[in-house]
C-alpha cells in the first residue's frame, strides 16, 4: 500500500514537471510552437473549434477595428498580435506584408491555407464593394454561432463518458468499501 502510494506521487510529481517544461519551451521557443500549434489545428475535433474561434476573433477585431478608422496596417498588425494560434498569427503577418507591398488582404490569406473559402469569398467582396468592415462582421457572427454548435456537439459527446468514468468511480468506491466486510463475514463464518 505504501509502495502503490509512492509511485501515485512519483507519476504525480512526473506529470507536473513535464507540463511545467512543456510550458516553458512552448513559451521560448518559437520552433516547438509552431509545431505545437500545427498540430492543434489538425486533431479531429477540437481543432476545428480552435479554428472556428481563431477565426471568429480575427474576423470580429479586424472588422471593429477598420470600422473605427484604424488603418488596415496597424489593424493586421493588432489582430495578429491577438490571435491566439501561431500558424494563424504567421499568416496573418504574411498577408500584412502581402497587402503593404500593394496586394489584396484576401489572396495572401488565401495561400497561408489556413482560411476557409467562404471566409475568403467574403473578405474579397468586402475589399471590393468597400464595406470590409461590415463583411467581417458576417463572417465573425457566422463563425461564433459555428463555434457554439460546436462546443455543444463536443459537449453532448463528453457527457456520457463522465458519466460512464462517474459510475465506475463511484463503484469501485463502494466495492472497496464493502469488499472488507464481505471478507470479515465470510471469515468470521468459517
Amino acid at each position: 500500500c505504501i509502495r502503490d502510494r509512492t509511485w501515485i506521487a512519483l507519476i504525480v510529481v512526473l506529470l507536473v514537471v513535464a507540463f511545467i517544461a512543456f510550458r516553458k519551451v512552448y513559451k521560448t521557443n518559437p520552433k516547438f510552437t509552431m509545431e505545437v500549434d500545427k498540430f492543434a489545428l489538425k486533431m479531429p475535433v477540437i481543432g476545428e473549434v480552435i479554428r472556428k474561434t481563431a477565426i471568429a476573433k480575427f474576423t470580429r477585431t479586424l472588422g471593429t477595428l477598420v470600422k473605427s478608422g484604424v488603418p488596415i496596417l496597424q489593424a493586421m498588425e493588432t489582430v495578429a498580435k491577438t490571435a491566439g494560434n501561431k500558424v494563424i498569427e504567421k499568416a496573418i503577418f504574411d498577408a500584412r506584408e502581402a497587402v503593404r507591398e500593394g496586394e489584396r488582404i484576401a489572396d495572401p490569406l488565401k495561400r497561408s491555407g489556413v482560411f476557409p473559402p467562404m471566409v475568403l469569398q467574403m473578405i474579397s467582396i468586402g475589399e471590393e464593394t468597400g464595406a470590409l468592415d461590415s463583411m467581417l462582421s458576417k463572417v465573425a457572427d457566422f463563425y461564433d454561432r459555428e463555434v457554439e454548435s460546436a462546443v455543444e456537439g463536443l459537449t453532448s459527446m463528453i457527457e456520457p463518458l463522465i458519466i460512464v468514468f462517474m459510475g465506475g468511480a463511484v463503484g469501485s468506491i463502494v466495492v472497496a468499501m464493502f469488499l472488507p466486510m464481505f471478507e470479515l463475514t465470510s471469515a468470521v463464518s468459517k
